[in-house]
């Protein structure tokens, strides 16, 4: 039976390390893009005719509808056909946010429609306007409820960066299945990238709760 050997780890740490630097980089990178457009994409979603509606849900439908990889293929690959050419990180980057971006749209969405709408009665009574109204009223009670679905989301545009390694970005997959194949430790290397990955989970996850708490107190 073969012995797990772990100086094939610690004989590259340096690589690994910066495999870990670039997914942490693209992951964090990738989150606020996603965000940023996806509270766009909800408030233009409440506040737009029905044409933009229209056309803002079937941006949501195709980026929830397409698996991550397709999209990331098309942009990566695709995109020189129409004349856009992207680097692997730019593309790893972009592709991400713009996967999270539909994702984040809905939980924006379904948080603001879950504020009860006397609030805002109560809030135009004030002489407050209706951006006014949302950015005081709807948005702090509508982060609070949603922040375990913005976890959860966060999480999962995490364990995604895996998939960049396709696109040859240097994250930490691409880095660890390179020194597996070169020393054919895989069970090594797949044991570390499945630490590496629950690490950060189980990190985000209590970032998650304790944003959650503060929300709570805060609003309270």
């Amino acid at each position: 039976m073969q012995q797990l050997d772990p100086t094939v780890i610690t004989h590259n740490l340096q690589p690994i390390a910066a495999g870990l630097a670039t997914t942490l980089g693209t992951w964090a990178a990738g989150v606020a893009i996603g965000l940023v457009l996806g509270f766009l994409i909800a408030v233009l979603q409440l506040f737009c005719g029905r044409n933009v509606r229209a056309a803002l849900r079937v941006y949501i439908e195709l980026f929830r509808g397409t698996p991550f990889l397709v999209q990331l293929f098309l942009l990566y690959y695709g995109g020189p056909s129409i004349g856009l050419t992207l680097e692997p990180m730019t593309a790893g980057v972009l592709g991400l946010g713009l996967y999270g971006s539909a994702y984040f749209a809905e939980a924006f969405r379904s948080g603001f429609q879950s504020v009860p709408p006397g609030h805002l009665e109560a809030a135009a009574c004030l002489g407050l306007s209706r951006w006014q109204a949302v950015l005081r009223i709807q948005a702090p009670q509508m982060l609070q409820l949603i922040v375990p679905a913005l976890t959860n989301l966060i999480i999962v545009l995490s364990k995604e960066t895996a998939v960049l390694s396709i696109v040859t970005v240097p994250e930490l997959t691409f880095v660890l299945t390179g020194i597996g194949s070169a020393t054919f430790a895989f069970v090594e290397t797949l044991l570390v990238l499945c630490f590496c990955y629950l690490a950060l989970v189980e990190l985000t996850s209590r970032v998650g709760m304790w944003a959650e708490a503060r929300l709570m107190r805060f609003i309270a």
